[in-house]
């Protein structure tokens, strides 16, 4: 009974083949940090807010 899956190892264009794949798709799937930084803003503002009026109230 043969392996269905063939060794991307076997031979170099196919491995580069599957190197570049695996890449590609690794870089696709990295959320975005934007909504992180933007809620620490928002946080920073909250407590920067919070100080200035318990020390001007």
């Amino acid at each position: 009974m043969s392996d269905p899956q063939i060794d991307p190892a076997g031979n170099t264009q196919a491995f580069r083949a599957f190197a570049h794949q695996q890449d590609a798709a690794a870089a696709k799937e990295q959320p975005s940090r934007l909504p992180i930084w933007i809620a620490v803003a928002v946080v920073l503002l909250v407590a920067l807010g919070v100080v200035a009026y318990l020390m001007l109230g």
